[in-house]
């Protein structure tokens, strides 16, 4: 919102609706549970329709078992659900929320990076998962969680532009960093005051592989999902369900991971018809996962996918096809670690910063964020 307001973008915002996402979970739609933390039950009631009576009971029982947490302890979010609550609560209620966030299931999100607040329930003694839920709920301001833009994030990004004054280059490389007297030296561009490299991990890990070797190796080590998101504008008798969304549990027959009813989501957007199917998740075989597939094979299955879950087989009105290779960071158990030693060995470099989704959360907000506290570091050290 601040930078919103710095550009002079906040009348460009709009709100989501109050219709809340389902669950696709043995072959059929669920209501998104009310009484969960990110997907994890806070209490059995609202979990009727999606567990079975054993897991619900296993829900219930959880803070009366014992339970032992080692403080700074890192695993993964299945293990430690699944632990507690059973492998069922995992699959039809937590994978679904999150595969949407990071393009991966459970088995690769630690808590440390994912929940930050619910690790630092666990490390301050609770003494079962439920309370360390319920001490992690922080609450919020009243309204929507989330706004966007009117016209698509186009807005913020042409706004940026225009306010930097920048010299923009397209479609070209650096592939190293040299450290000079004054500053540093772009293989591609030649010298420069400062630095400041907002790539994805992967492509930070070859950068400044001369540079800062333990930061290299930190980056390099972060896995990344793929994705294609297919958008359909579906024909204006196609009724779509009253949903905001659709979110798909663990071993479904489907090769899609997620459905925003865009139309249904965003009330600006209702007289589009739109439907967005996500497909991709981390672990897929780069070669022959569905995001290598030409558009038409992935046309294909977004369309097959979205009949099964809410019956629309109607020919689209358009369609549009994008893909995000390797662009979800893994936030995998030891993350933090990771992170803490991308950025220490970084900061110690006068004149260098890092930003971007795979520090500190991969929402925009988030990004923003890094991309604030690396300008101040910039700026500190050449003031120094």
């Amino acid at each position: 919102m601040e930078l919103a307001d710095e550009l002079g973008l906040v009348g460009e915002l709009v709100q989501p609706g109050t219709l809340r996402p389902a669950i696709w979970s043995e072959s059929s739609l669920h209501d998104m549970p009310a009484g969960a933390f990110m997907g994890i039950p806070l209490r059995s009631n609202g979990f009727t329709n999606l567990l079975s009576p054993a897991a619900m009971k296993r829900v219930e029982d959880e803070p009366t078992r014992p339970f032992a947490w080692e403080p700074g302890t890192d695993v993964s979010l299945a293990d430690l659900v699944g632990d507690r609550f059973g492998v069922e609560v995992v699959r039809r209620s937590v994978d679904p929320l999150l595969s949407g966030v990071y393009g991966g299931d459970t088995r690769h999100i630690g808590v440390r990076a994912a929940i930050p607040e619910l690790a630092r329930a666990l490390d301050g003694g609770a003494t079962s998962l439920t309370e360390a839920l319920r001490a992690a709920i922080v609450p919020g301001p009243p309204g929507p969680v989330f706004a966007a833009f009117r016209n698509g994030y186009r807005t913020l990004i042409d706004a940026l532009v225009l306010k930097s004054a920048a010299d923009i280059f397209l479609e070209k490389r650096i592939t190293a960093l040299r450290k000079t007297t004054t500053g540093w030296h772009c293989d591609t561009f030649g010298e420069f005051d400062a630095v400041i490299i907002t790539t994805p991990a992967h492509a930070l890990g070859d950068i400044v592989g001369e540079v800062a070797p333990d930061a290299s190796q930190a980056a390099a080590s972060i896995q990344h999902a793929s994705a294609a998101l297919v958008t359909f504008s579906l024909p204006a008798d196609a009724e779509i369900p009253p949903h905001s969304g659709v979110l798909v549990a663990t071993g479904e027959a489907l090769t899609a991971k997620a459905f925003t009813f865009t139309s249904r989501k965003w009330p600006h957007q209702a007289h589009r018809n739109l439907v967005r199917v996500s497909l991709g998740r981390f672990g897929d075989d780069p070669q022959t996962s569905v995001v290598a597939q030409p558009d038409n094979t992935v046309v294909d299955l977004a369309r097959r996918d979205l009949a099964a879950v809410t019956g629309i087989d109607k020919t689209p009105r358009a369609v549009h096809v994008q893909r995000w290779n390797a662009g979800l960071p893994q936030y995998e158990p030891g993350h933090t670690a990771r992170v803490e030693t991308i950025e220490q060995s970084i900061n110690e470099l006068r004149g260098l910063a890092v930003a971007g989704g795979y520090l500190h959360g991969v929402g925009v907000p988030a990004c923003v964020a890094t991309a604030n506290a690396a300008v101040t570091k910039v700026l500190s050290d050449m003031a120094g």
